[in-house]
């Protein structure tokens, strides 16, 4: 059965990789990049390569919420339900380290603006009998300060970083936990992929980009994992692939977790969850 799968980040990378396997397999795919051009210029790519015209996207900044906000309300007018959410956008290196409303940009792209872009989807998630959300986290996870989610305290990026992606899997299981209709998986995609964020971040890279495209695109449509929600996919473990696996153990602290929701919902201004 074929799927419509949102794919955000997915002008680059693995988002890019993985929404070039699934729209070969003839799902109707969904993008989201920052530059529009450059967005376009992929749309067009990927019907070349997978002649499948079911390919369209939409435009944000992630590190803008309003702009979040804008898109979510676009894709519900124009798309009539999801299947599969990939938060896949992310971001390590920047020569901005905090937005406009002086909030770590790591904060924001990499938690805050999946988060703010879920919920406001639930309504067309929800419309899918099979409908799956996959939270791109990472190896490094760190515990969540409250100053870094508020913006009162500054940390080097890769620090920040570290918190965005435990941010992240700790709402994951807290979603996982409220929506019990919903397929909710966390996954770390591999370290050190041969990605432009990794390349641009430390010059090097461990491992092709395609081990956790190829995850991606798994995660998103096999059988094989439609009950695994709530839990944590480990891609450097394992041999051929990954594994479940914990996670950080503050992703499993019921009281963490419900501060980390409060606070995210009084720095976004109103609950959303």
């Amino acid at each position: 059965m074929k799927k419509t799968i949102l794919i955000t980040g997915s002008t680059d990378g693995i988002g890019k990789l993985a929404a070039i396997q699934l729209a070969k397999e003839g799902h109707e795919i969904y993008l989201h990049g920052r530059n529009s051009a450059k967005l376009l210029s992929v749309i067009s790519e990927i019907k070349t390569m997978s002649k499948n015209e079911k390919i369209k996207g939409f435009v944000a900044d992630f590190s803008d919420l309003g702009e979040v906000l804008k898109m979510a309300e676009q894709i519900k007018n124009e798309v009539p339900k999801i299947d599969i959410l990939l938060n896949n956008a992310g971001i390590l290196k920047s020569k901005n380290s905090v937005n406009g409303d002086g909030l770590d940009i790591r904060i924001v792209v990499n938690y805050l603006a999946p988060y703010v872009l879920t919920n406001a989807l639930l309504p067309l998630l929800k419309k899918s009998k099979t409908s799956r959300i996959i939270n791109l986290s990472s190896a490094a996870q760190d515990t969540v300060l409250k100053g870094v989610i508020t913006g009162e305290v500054r940390l080097s990026a890769n620090a920040a970083y570290a918190q965005s992606k435990l941010a992240l899997t700790m709402w994951s299981f807290d979603l996982a936990a409220k929506e019990q209709d919903l397929t909710v998986i966390a996954v770390n995609p591999g370290s050190l992929l041969n990605t432009k964020m990794a390349n641009e971040a430390y010059g090097k890279h461990w491992a092709p980009a395609e081990k956790g495209a190829n995850l991606l695109v798994d995660l998103s449509i096999s059988e094989m994992y439609k009950n695994d929600s709530g839990k944590y996919f480990n891609n450097d473990m394992g041999e051929d692939r990954g594994v479940f696996a914990p996670a950080h153990t503050d992703a499993y602290d019921q009281e963490k977790i419900r501060q980390l929701i409060r606070l995210t919902n009084e720095v976004l201004g109103h609950p959303l969850s």
